[in-house]
């Protein structure tokens, strides 16, 4: 018997399907993607209607030639690439390469023995709209790159570069960090109120409103003159209102709650959630099992689920929590308008296939998204939370207080899967208290408050935001926050996004030069025209004509007005140490910074920070130390690495050394010092000094120790708790 031959994008899937399809079938891999555009040209002819010539990708000669070796000896090939845009860009590229009319198209969306033979089964032809929406996706990214990214190199610096999505990314960061910048903030006071009943139960209540106008107090004065007015009040209950609410589960997750959650609660990059989260669907050797996929497919914007999953679910749930906890029909979830329903949810393939079975077949982080997948899936079809809230009104001649109480009635699908909490009320308990019921007023309490300005983004953030503006879809979030990353245009501080200095001046070079390009309605719209384009509804020809006369508009414009920052210099009054000539502030990658203009006989420079009046103010003049190589003083630097020391009398004297962060590494017997560092993808770290005798290293922040099991000198943070990272202690708080 002829066998056949299964074309497949990665080599784990590979090892997987073999397994389950035996040796009728040849299995090959592509390793990804097997042609692209050309690196080193646009790589698009754009007078001929945008045609793409896609080359062979540079290492994939070796590939390509077994696939066409492997076709030869076949009647029929399948092509099993990932079940997207991207995947049906690879099913035609093969195509194309081995140069044979009948191929068969097969979507695995999950990689189980059932759901494999099932595709194998009903095999489709290969979906040229698909392929048209990925080739202009493509394209369209070719033509921002390779038409902004020279002029930035031009008048900016070389290196540097534009995309169409991470611009507008770029973008959301530099506006919140404006938001934060141009923040005032707005005092105003509590005032709280402990009261006691006859009983001797005390309660807390704060002050709401006055007769019926809610108090906005702003000051100190008008807080205590409020405190003043109703110590001699007498308080009685007036109103007691209990209501029973209900928290619903949510559904399963789509590709951008998972990474959001997966960040929340797990700490995962999204890009490092989408790696594991290809594992668990290409396959992991689960024993008894064998290889199999745990989870259905990860790249969706649907919440939809099988029929069948929902049974297996409930049976699931019945079977281990109760009756009670199993909702009298199925839940079935709604997808919003823009969402595509090509695949379901991303859910377990098994859900006997429980995390404390697979728990030693897989790595530490493995496990947690797998759990968190399976928890949330069986969660979707658990019954209810239901919890009643309670307010009580306590008032005094004018003045109405306010305390709110809540207590549950029926834990419901948080017994297995907690949610944000986002829509639930959560208060203490309040003593059974009876309208009309005297109390007496114990304690006053005024406490000064501010307002506070929008937080920075975290990664999660970022991409829940992404998604509600419909820009970028489930394959490319976790590209779009990584990037901007890797290019230098943010850096993490904290766990939160931060525009760089060299992120700043592109964000406002591209606002000002190409306000369409970085447009999020223009963006988002771009991504409606890819979907229709998917769906066969527009032509991507077309789409890409309007898109490019926009963009050549924009370029023309810029090429004629955008300032040469390289050679732009402006003199300030600020003197050179050395030689007494005036300084001139020019611009870098690293932000602003002082060259003399002695140069260049004089070679001094400055890191400097420029405020929003313009204000230049030098940042290297506290003095860090003394050099133990010259006795010059040692200053802080800023670099392409980061924040160093270095010697004031360079360069006569080149003595350099880490920035020290001011804490002891906690190894034991290491008398290195804690010192900052970036990794190659500008990501910062803390590590010791020591460096390579001592291997201590970390991205938590580090406290004041000593550690209270160990007594290493230095602890560490990391949500809320501490941390020893002492190799023989592992001590944390509660």
């Amino acid at each position: 018997m002829e066998k056949s031959l299964l074309v497949v994008e990665s080599p784990t899937k590979m090892k997987t399907l073999s397994k389950f399809l035996g040796k009728a079938f040849t299995i090959k891999a592509t390793y990804g993607h097997i042609k692209d555009l050309p690196k080193s040209k646009m790589g698009v002819d754009i007078e001929k209607g945008f045609i793409p010539n896609f080359e062979i990708v540079k290492g994939k000669k070796k590939v390509v030639d077994e696939l066409k070796k492997a076709s030869t000896t076949v009647e029929n090939i399948f092509i099993g690439s990932d079940p997207d845009r991207e995947g049906e860009a690879i099913a035609f590229h093969v195509a194309e390469v081995v140069g044979k009319k009948a191929i068969k198209r097969v979507l695995f969306h999950e990689i189980t023995k059932r759901g494999v033979l099932e595709a194998m089964k009903t095999p489709t032809g290969l979906d040229e709209a698909k392929y048209n929406a990925q080739k202009a996706r493509r394209i369209l990214d070719r033509l921002v790159g390779y038409t902004i990214s020279p002029l930035l190199w031009e008048k900016v610096s070389y290196g540097l570069s534009a995309g169409r999505v991470q611009s507008v990314a770029l973008r959301l960061v530099c506006d919140r960090e404006d938001e934060i910048n141009e923040f005032v903030r707005e005092e105003y006071w509590i005032v709280e109120c402990v009261f006691e009943r006859e009983t001797g139960e005390l309660f807390t209540a704060q002050l709401d409103r006055k007769n019926d106008t809610k108090l906005k107090i702003s000051s100190r004065d008008e807080a205590e003159q409020i405190k003043k007015e109703i110590q001699e009040g007498q308080f009685s209950v007036t109103k007691i209102e209990l209501k029973e609410k209900s928290l619903s589960p949510q559904p399963a997750f789509i590709t951008s709650r998972l990474q959001q959650e997966a960040s929340r609660k797990l700490n995962f990059s999204p890009k490092r959630t989408m790696a594991l989260a290809q594992q668990l669907y290409e396959g992991v050797d689960v024993g008894e099992e064998g290889t199999t996929g745990l989870i259905t497919y990860m790249r969706t914007d649907s919440v939809r689920v099988s029929n069948e999953a929902i049974r297996d679910a409930r049976q699931f749930i019945e079977g281990t929590f109760g009756k009670t906890y199993l909702p009298k029909l199925p839940r079935i979830f709604k997808n919003r308008k823009t969402a595509q329903d090509a695949h379901e949810a991303i859910r377990p393939t098994n859900v006997m296939l429980t995390p404390e079975r697979v728990k030693t077949y897989l790595d530490k982080n493995l496990f947690l998204l797998y759990e968190l997948i399976w928890k949330r899936f069986i969660a979707s079809q658990m019954a209810v939370k239901r919890f009643e809230t309670k307010t009580v009104e306590v008032a005094s001649r004018d003045y109405v207080f306010v305390a709110r109480g809540s207590r549950l009635l029926f834990d419901g699908f948080t017994r297995l899967y907690e949610e944000n909490g986002e829509n639930e009320e959560s208060y203490g308990l309040l003593p059974e208290l009876k309208e009309g019921e005297r109390v007496l007023l114990r304690e006053t309490n005024l406490q000064q408050r501010f307002t506070n300005p929008p937080p920075r983004y975290n990664e999660a953030s970022l991409i829940k935001t992404l998604e509600t503006k419909g820009i970028g879809r489930p394959s490319t979030y976790a590209t779009i926050v990584s990037t901007v990353q890797e290019r230098n245009y943010v850096r993490k501080d904290r766990g939160r996004l931060v525009p760089t200095p060299l992120g700043k001046m592109v964000n406002e070079l591209l606002k000002n030069f190409f306000p369409l390009i970085v447009d999020t309605d223009f963006t988002a719209k771009m991504e409606e025209r890819l979907d229709l384009i998917e769906d066969g509804k527009k032509s991507w020809v077309k789409s890409l004509e309007k898109f490019y006369r926009y963009l050549s508009e924009e370029v023309s414009r810029a090429q004629e007005n955008m300032k040469n920052l390289k050679k732009e210099e402006k003199e300030t009054d600020i003197r050179c140490d050395r030689c007494g000539k005036p300084m001139l502030l020019r611009w870098g990658k690293n932000g602003e910074y002082l060259v003399c203009s002695g140069r260049p006989e004089c070679k001094n420079k400055k890191n400097v920070r420029v405020g929003d009046n313009g204000a230049v103010t030098i940042i290297e003049n506290e003095i860090k130390g003394i050099c133990p190589r010259c006795g010059g003083n040692l200053f802080e630097k800023r670099g392409k690495f980061g924040r160093f020391f270095a010697c004031s009398n360079y360069p006569a004297c080149t003595y350099t050394e880490p920035f020290s962060v001011g804490y002891a590494c906690p190894q034991k017997d290491c008398a290195g010092k804690l010192v900052e560092k970036l990794s190659k993808k500008k990501k910062r770290f803390i590590s010791c000094s020591r460096y390579p005798d001592c291997t201590f290293a970390t991205n938590r922040e580090p406290v004041e120790g000593p550690c209270p099991s160990c007594g290493a000198p230095t602890l560490f943070s990391y949500r809320k708790k501490l941390f020893c990272l002492r190799k023989d202690c592992g001590w944390k708080s509660q």
